[in-house]
């Protein structure tokens, strides 16, 4: 059976068209996987387990019916919804995997991750970054109403946007040393994430040896996903 990954899927009601074209993925395509790895920024914004937009219910309604039916789907905290917790693992059946996690595949050992810890030419989201994956920042934060959080997520939300407009576009893409660094650290030569939404199937060496690192697309205009079964690994495209 297959494994799929998608990353960048970024639900919102602002888009009921990805939220549509997600559903029916569950639906028709990962009903049929053995797993499914969510790797990161499954909702444009999630402030807290406590969220109470229908479009988001209905998601987390259908995760719970995927996982229901055997398949294993497991999730990588993004940039955007690093705040899921316990109770919507509970409410999914989904599995929370602590980012980078190294995954075994056949025999193989793949380092998945979101991938936005790679791209340390961004000096202002790093620093941000160390602030905002605390535990005590992540408490205080999920202490005040869920109103006051909504609103300050949309603010966070414009002063990124800002940020990537005025960012040159290679210091928001992975650094390659620090794409060296994690092969090396995790001792792997296959890695996989998203976040640059700059999809596509990187071969490289390191240290001589071959590597890969694999890159899923966003699901802002063109929903994808990658799918590994019989040792092959092959990026896809949903008709939108």
């Amino acid at each position: 059976m297959s494994r799929l990954f998608v990353s960048d899927v970024h639900l919102d009601a602002s888009a009921p068209g990805a939220v549509e074209q997600f559903l029916e993925f569950l639906r028709t395509h990962a009903v049929n996987a053995e797993a499914c790895y969510i790797l990161g920024d499954l909702f444009e914004v999630w402030v807290g387990d406590d969220e109470t937009d229908p479009d988001k219910k209905a998601v987390c309604k259908a995760l719970r019916a995927l996982t229901g039916q055997g398949v294993a789907c497991f999730v990588i905290h993004g940039n955007r919804d690093f705040l899921l917790g316990r109770e919507f693992c509970a409410n999914t059946g989904c599995r929370l995997l602590a980012d980078p996690v190294i995954a075994e595949f056949d025999g193989e050992r793949v380092l998945l991750t979101h991938g936005d810890a790679l791209c340390t030419d961004d000096h202002p989201y790093q620093e941000l970054r160390s602030i905002v994956r605390t535990a005590p920042w992540q408490r205080r934060f999920l202490a005040l109403p869920l109103a006051d959080r909504e609103m300050l997520a949309n603010q966070v939300r414009a002063g990124s946007r800002q940020h990537t407009a005025r960012t040159i576009p290679y210091i928001m893409d992975v650094n390659p040393e620090a794409v060296a660094t994690a092969y090396r650290v995790a001792q792997v030569r296959r890695m996989i994430h998203g976040h640059t939404h700059r999809p596509g199937l990187h071969d490289t060496s390191v240290d001589g040896t071959p590597a890969q690192r694999i890159v899923l697309g966003a699901w802002y205009e063109q929903g994808s996903y990658l799918v590994y079964e019989d040792g092959q690994y092959a990026l896809r495209e949903l008709p939108r």
